[in-house]
C-alpha cells in the first residue's frame, strides 16, 4: 500500500472514530423534518442541542451537510450522499439491536430436537407447529435416532433437547414430564383379536409380539413384563432394529402383531387394524418427557422449554 492511500485510509478511520450514532440519528431527524427547531421537538430535546451536535458532525467528518435558512435546513449535494448512507448504517443497527434482544430472550437462533416418535401426528407434531408459531426466527432441526445415539448425542451438546418415552433421566440431564399416550395393539386384518373393541393383555398369550429395539420398544416390553409377570402368560416375543413402517409392514403381512402408540394409529399402513389394549384398570398408558443438559444456555431451549411447561404444566402437590 502506497503512502498515500495509507494515508487516507487512516484519516478516514479517524473521522469514523469521531462520529456517534447519535449524530447520524440527529441528522436524519433534521433532514426529516426540513427544520432543526421540529426535528428537536419530535426527539424532544433542546433545538440548542441539536444543532450542536450536528455542526460537531459537520465539523468531524470535514463535510457542510446541511444548507440553513430562515425556513428551515435542506441538505446539501454532499449531504444528500451522506444521509442516505446514514440511514443505512442506523437501519443495520437497529436491526442488529433487535436481533441481539431478540436472541437473548430466545426469540431468535437455533434449536436442536432429538426424538424417536411419529411427527405425522399427534402431541409431539402439535408442539413442533405451536413452537413454530411462537418463535418463527428460531430454526428448529429435527433428529430422529435411538435412544442411545440421542443420548450420546445430548451428552456431546450436539442436541439440545430429547423427547423420549419413560421417567428416566438422561445421565446427568434435567427432566420434565409430559404427555401420556394409550398403549394399542396392531393387528393383520381379519386376526381373531380384532373381533372385539378391546385386547386384553392376557389375550397376547398365544401371539407373536414383534417389539422394535427403539424407543418405545423397550418401554412397552417392560410394561409387558409388568402387566404380565408369569411367564407362561407371556406372548413369544420377536426384537427386531427397524422402523415403525417396517414393523407395521411385518405385521400387516401376517408375520405377528404389536404394540404401538395411540399417535401411530393416524399412520396410513394397509391391512391393519388398531384395537385398545386394557387389563383389568382400564386402558395402558406409555409417558413422554423431555431431557436436557443444565448447563445448557441456549436463550432458544429456555423458550421452548417455558413453552413445554405452559403446555404440560406439573400437578399441583
Amino acid at each position: 500500500m502506497d503512502r498515500v492511500s495509507k494515508s487516507k485510509n487512516t484519516s478516514v478511520r479517524r473521522l469514523t472514530a469521531a462520529v456517534d450514532l447519535i449524530h447520524l440519528r440527529y441528522a436524519v431527524a433534521a433532514a426529516d423534518h426540513g427544520s432543526f427547531r421540529r426535528a428537536a421537538e419530535a426527539l424532544r430535546l433542546r433545538q440548542s442541542k441539536l444543532s450542536r451536535c450536528i455542526r460537531q458532525l459537520e465539523e468531524r467528518i470535514e463535510l457542510i451537510v446541511f444548507e440553513r435558512s430562515s425556513g428551515g435546513v435542506r441538505a446539501t449535494q454532499a449531504g444528500h450522499d451522506f444521509l442516505r448512507m446514514a440511514r443505512s448504517i442506523l437501519d443495520q443497527m437497529d436491526t442488529l439491536m433487535e436481533s441481539a434482544h431478540s436472541a437473548s430472550r430466545g426469540e431468535l437462533g437455533r434449536l436442536v430436537i432429538g426424538f424417536y416418535t411419529s411427527l405425522s401426528a399427534g402431541y409431539l407434531r402439535a408442539m413442533i407447529i405451536d413452537h413454530a408459531q411462537r418463535f418463527p426466527q428460531i430454526q428448529v432441526r429435527m433428529i430422529e435416532s435411538s435412544r442411545t445415539r440421542l443420548t450420546t448425542a445430548l451428552r456431546n451438546g450436539a442436541i439440545d433437547v430429547v423427547i423420549v418415552t419413560g421417567q428416566t433421566p438422561l445421565l446427568d440431564s434435567r427432566i420434565m414430564s409430559l404427555w401420556t399416550e394409550r398403549i394399542v395393539v396392531a393387528l393383520p386384518k381379519g386376526h381373531r383379536l380384532t373381533r372385539g373393541e378391546t385386547v386384553y393383555w392376557t389375550d397376547l398369550k398365544d401371539e407373536t409380539l414383534l417389539i422394535s429395539r427403539r424407543d418405545p420398544g423397550p418401554e412397552i416390553q417392560d410394561i409387558l413384563l409388568t402387566k404380565l409377570a408369569s411367564p407362561g402368560d407371556r406372548p413369544k416375543m420377536l426384537f427386531h432394529e427397524m422402523s415403525l413402517g417396517n414393523m407395521m409392514h411385518l405385521v400387516g403381512a401376517g408375520f405377528g402383531v404389536s404394540l404401538v402408540r395411540e399417535s401411530d394409529t393416524d399412520v396410513n399402513f394397509s391391512g391393519l387394524t388398531y384395537r385398545e389394549l386394557r387389563d383389568g384398570m382400564g386402558p395402558s398408558w406409555v409417558g413422554y418427557s423431555a431431557h436436557w443438559r443444565s448447563d445448557n444456555d441456549n436463550p432458544a431451549l429456555a423458550s421452548f422449554l417455558k413453552m413445554l411447561e405452559e403446555r404440560y404444566p406439573s400437578p399441583a402437590v
